[in-house]
């Protein structure tokens, strides 16, 4: 099973894919989308959107898992990353993916095993359990997290059945 993680941001868009292998999970691309160099807040919506649907045309996946949005101190950036996140749940919609959410917590709780964990920590952990020999960026490694996180959760739902 390919599943493809989305750390959304409205500056870096965060995006990993693994290949869910039995008990095995293989690192198959991960990275962000760039969307710094747009000119206004629309262009950088944009950026994120082309730059889903390219990565989802080149690596075929089927499940996705989003980050959920947190209620950030400034309300402009939590409003800014909620449209973002928005976007990226389209693109995942577009070429009819079902989507599933988990929240920061969960996530850093499952790839560390604590709930407030720093990036530093989700990105050396993610290193570690996916064999990557280069430095990841923190978006992609957040990405990468969510993706094993959803993959540790359709493994348990299935074995539940």
């Amino acid at each position: 099973m390919r599943i493809i993680g989305i750390d959304p941001g409205s500056r870096y868009t965060g995006y990993g894919i693994i290949e869910q292998n039995g008990q095995e999970s293989i690192h198959l691309a991960s990275g962000r989308i760039n969307a710094v160099s747009g000119k206004s807040f629309a262009a950088r919506l944009e950026i994120i959107y082309a730059g889903l649907e390219k990565i989802l045309e080149e690596w075929p996946v089927e499940e996705a898992a989003v980050e959920t949005t947190f209620a950030a101190r400034n309300v402009q950036s939590t409003i800014k990353l909620g449209h973002a996140r928005g976007v990226a749940l389209l693109a995942l919609r577009h070429v009819g993916l079902e989507i599933h959410e988990y929240a920061p917590t969960l996530v850093k709780k499952n790839v560390t095993g604590r709930g407030r964990a720093t990036k530093a920590q989700v990105q050396q952990m993610i290193k570690m359990r996916l064999g990557l020999r280069s430095q990841i960026t923190e978006d992609a490694a957040d990405a990468l997290a969510v993706a094993l996180c959803h993959s540790q959760a359709a493994g348990f739902k299935k074995r539940l059945r």
